[in-house]
């Protein structure tokens, strides 16, 4: 009998040191002491990628930097599969997706928002020599996208268009999907304008075309878990305060004043 109790003692008292561990994290996390990992995909120019050295540059990332500077906690980048982003959030494996993510009804059901902080569109991008002019044209036509992206969700909401595709050919990145653009095997792509602009920049703008017609325009936010309440609001207000300041106007023009 006094074996059992020592023995509840014993368990009693782990589980009150356990508890206590916890709530000194969560303590920790809430302080903003903490080492914040934000989940990207390292392909999406310009707003993170990897340049010529192989380090991981671009607006998100120089947005994400000054914010952790600002609310006083440190940052890593870590690439993930863009498919699988809120799976990743929340098992807690990343603490962010920041890296053109769209605000959409279906993912406000899987995660908490900022503030909206970039605006964009899903444009159709062809090459210059295509008779592809407006959406009609793509009937019949292979249409690439990458899987699980918002030009994804943005064409899917068009199915009366999409039913009229040859076919709908699904890329892990924008980067495959603008090489098999170029290399004829597909006829056009649907791709965030952000990411469609500096790409044809960097290869040659004259051999692309982009339709006046897309499908749709949409924010970017910063995605979050629903329980990351008081990290919610330190993001929200340094994206705030950067705005008004100026650097954020600084870190835009240093990625798109050419666009």
């Amino acid at each position: 009998m006094i074996k059992s109790i020592i023995k509840t003692i014993k368990l009693a008292t782990f589980l009150i040191l356990i508890a206590l561990l916890a709530a000194g994290c969560s303590k920790e996390a809430q302080t903003g002491t903490e080492e914040l990992i934000m989940g990207l995909d390292d392909t999406f120019a310009p707003m993170g990628f990897r340049d010529e050295k192989g380090d991981i540059v671009g607006f998100d990332v120089d947005l994400a930097n000054e914010v952790a500077k600002r609310i006083g906690v440190t940052i890593k980048f870590q690439p993930i599969d863009w498919s699988m982003k809120e799976t990743e959030l929340n098992a807690r494996n990343i603490d962010l997706i920041w890296n053109g993510y769209t605000i959409t009804p279906e993912r406000q059901e899987k995660v908490a928002f900022t503030k909206p902080y970039l605006e964009n569109s899903q444009v159709i991008v062809i090459l210059a020599g295509s008779d592809i002019n407006t959406k009609a044209d793509l009937a019949g036509k292979n249409v690439a996208v990458q899987a699980e992206s918002s030009a994804l969700d943005a064409i899917n909401s068009e199915p009366e268009v999409a039913a009229t595709f040859g076919s709908l050919v699904e890329f892990s990145t924008n980067n495959e999907a603008f090489i098999d653009l170029d290399s004829g095997r597909t006829d056009a792509l649907v791709v965030d304008e952000v990411n469609a602009r500096y790409y044809m920049k960097q290869i040659g703008e004259e051999k692309y075309k982009v339709l006046e017609e897309d499908f749709g325009d949409e924010e970017y936010g910063i995605g979050l878990r629903k329980e990351d309440t008081e990290l919610l609001k330190k993001i929200n207000d340094a994206m705030d305060a950067m705005k008004k300041d100026g650097t954020y106007d600084k870190i835009y023009a240093k990625w798109f004043s050419e666009n």
